[in-house]
């Protein structure tokens, strides 16, 4: 009996497929490649020791930035934690650090490179570390869009906004066609700004926020609002439901708070009598309309911190953060749980762990520079315009 042999065949993984496993690069993408060079064992038992030594090597020549959703082995190592802008701006006010290792995702670090100087080297410890968000809105798609709103006439009354998690590219095509950048504690202010623009407004790439800002915060209806899909031809919208919209809301969302659901908030309230739902405005616009409070990461510290003893809270956002505040307020008798049964971490944050910061920190203090982040010139300065209008908004 014989077996058959099963022939060799010289397939070659597809660019998609490599770009999918972190093997691939897409200049044009937020997701990145594999670091070069060897890693420590997640196992080693001196990471932390390691990491140490190796910031204290580096001393004032490194920054190291914090995101809120960073696993509790990061954030112990930075020196300032916050949401992407809050750590942008904490970038640019430390001039004299040669290096910021910022432990977030690729945006943000594109975002910290845009507002810090020449001679400041920003630095991604996993350049894998992308965000879904910010990569469901390409350069080449929102150019499209641009030409679609152009051949229904209405290119002239539209604003662009776009939120802070999108990549250097769009926020250069924000600032080049008049627009401003917002984050979630903001987009309220810069809606009302850019309506004093025009008369549109195309909001990229998170449609929640943006309907829920509109919805929620400004009065408008779900009809004035438009969902532009750039798989569809010309988003799967007609010239005329261009003409009557007010928002044109791209279709993209968060993975993690696009999660949540109407039922997660109907369950914790049996599960847990006389609790506060805290929500993020990333969620969908069901679950922020039954919720008791919505806002930033910033905005749901700052409540929690205010919050009476006792108190009971359900929130919608990032796990990492929302067991590290259970843990902080316990001893406050504050109860804070995660709004939905499903454990859920975001899992490009994830990305960076301690193995990929010892490798960073250790290589910075051996005088090899590793993945650095670096926007272009062009992109920069238009970027920047956009960044700048929203730093001057009232």
């Amino acid at each position: 009996m014989t077996t058959a042999q099963t022939p060799q065949l010289d397939v070659q993984p597809s660019p998609l497929a490599l770009l999918l496993l972190g093997r691939g690069a897409d200049p044009r993408s937020e997701r990145g490649v594999e670091c070069p060079g060897d890693l420590p064992e997640p196992s080693d038992p001196d990471l932390v020791a390691r990491a140490r030594a190796a910031k204290e090597k580096l001393g004032s020549k490194v920054f190291v930035l914090g995101h809120h959703y960073q696993r509790d082995e990061v954030i112990q190592f930075a020196d300032v934690t916050g949401d992407s802008f809050k750590l942008a701006r904490d970038a640019a006010a430390r001039p004299d650090a040669e290096y910021i290792v910022f432990c977030g995702v690729h945006f943000m670090a594109e975002s910290a490179d845009i507002l810090t100087t020449d001679d400041q080297k920003v630095v991604l410890p996993d350049l894998a570390a992308g965000c879904s968000m910010a990569d469901m809105a390409t350069a080449e798609q929102v150019a499209e869009c641009w030409d679609v709103l152009t051949e229904a006439g209405v290119a002239e009354q539209v604003v662009p906004v776009s939120y802070m998690n999108s990549s250097a590219d769009i926020k250069a095509f924000t600032g080049k066609h008049g627009g401003t950048i917002c984050t979630s504690s903001n987009a309220e202010r810069a809606l009302e700004w850019a309506f004093q623009q025009g008369e549109k407004v195309l909001f990229l790439p998170d449609q929640h926020l943006g309907r829920n800002t509109a919805v929620r915060d400004m009065g408008m209806s779900l009809e004035d609002c438009v969902l532009y899909n750039p798989h569809k031809p010309n988003g799967g919208l007609t010239a005329e439901q261009l003409r009557d919209a007010k928002m044109i809301l791209w279709r993209g969302h968060c993975s993690v708070h696009g999660r949540f659901s109407l039922e997660s908030v109907e369950d914790v309230r049996e599960r847990v009598p006389g609790v506060n739902v805290l929500v993020h405005p990333e969620c969908r616009h069901e679950v922020v309309a039954a919720a008791d409070y919505v806002g930033s990461t910033e905005y749901i510290i700052k409540t929690l911190e205010a919050a009476p003893a006792g108190s009971k809270w359900a929130i919608g956002t990032e796990l990492n953060l929302v067991r590290r505040l259970a843990n902080r307020f316990a001893p406050e008798g504050k109860e804070i749980v995660f709004l939905d049964k499903t454990v859920c971490f975001c899992s490009t944050m994830n990305r960076i762990d301690l193995p990929h910061l010892v490798w960073t920190l250790e290589s910075l203090a051996e005088g090899t520079l590793v993945n650095r982040i670096e926007v272009d010139p062009e992109t920069e300065a238009f970027a920047k315009l956009a960044l700048e209008r929203m730093l001057a908004l009232p």
